[in-house]
């Protein structure tokens, strides 16, 4: 092996595009082979390996996608500072910051404004506070709803900062949901509350758990699951 290419393959970091990024290593006892991702907001390189493999080689597996990644990475959308004018999105819909300091400091919708005051350098961080607490809102809402149609006492759900789930039912059977979520459409944002709570009844992705799925989640799975494909990566670029 080339001697910069042996170096370059034990350090857990890649260039792409200019930029130094870190390669994180997850070992999964079920995995049978190297997962190579980007994550959704491209700062780290994620690699699921299964307990057999060796970390040398799965790090010189993603040098080895370097084009790939970087392809990748570029296609990313811009990550935007939320501003005074500026556009965020809730539910779906996109909402002007209407910003004034003297304004009330906890934000409220106006029309298809979204009215906040305060000291402007912690407006970003005021947004997404207000938004967590809305997504805990929406998620424990639609929780009893789809729990109440399985027969099941409403689970235990707490918000995930997750980089690349948008859900997670342990086998303790609590849910984490992707506080992003609320930015997405009511319809996006309930798949991944009904996927979780299937999940409750089957932990797996067999038959069995596709049709529980079907039967309780009133919209189209695909529509939505397509949503998250196309858009999933877009609802990081206004929130660190």
């Amino acid at each position: 092996m080339i001697d910069w290419l042996r170096k370059e393959v034990l350090e857990p970091n890649i260039e792409l595009d200019g930029k130094r990024i870190p390669i994180t290593l997850k070992r999964n006892l079920r995995a049978r082979r190297l997962t190579l991702r980007l994550s959704a907001d491209g700062k780290s390189v994620n690699i699921t390996l299964p307990q057999w493999a060796r970390s040398r080689e799965a790090i010189a597996f993603a040098h080895a996608r370097r084009d790939w990644l970087t392809a990748q990475l570029v296609k990313l959308p811009e990550r935007i500072t939320p501003e005074p004018s500026g556009t965020i999105y809730y539910r779906g819909q996109p909402f002007t910051i209407n910003w004034a300091q003297d304004l009330p400091r906890n934000p409220k919708i106006k029309d298809a404004t979204i009215k906040v005051g305060g000291p402007l350098n912690l407006l970003e961080r005021r947004l997404a506070r207000w938004l967590q607490g809305e997504a805990l809102a929406l998620f424990q809402n639609d929780m009893q709803h789809y729990c109440a149609l399985v027969g099941f006492q409403t689970a235990q759900v707490s918000l995930s900062r997750a980089r690349k789930r948008w859900g997670s039912c342990s086998d303790r059977k609590n849910i984490r949901l992707n506080w992003r979520l609320v930015q997405a459409p009511d319809l996006v944002r309930r798949s991944v509350v009904a996927h979780e709570v299937a999940h409750l009844e089957h932990f797996d992705h067999s038959p069995a758990f596709y049709s529980l799925l079907k039967e309780i989640y009133e919209d189209d799975i695909d529509t939505a699951d397509r949503w998250l494909k196309r858009h999933g990566r877009k609802l990081y670029i206004n929130f660190d």
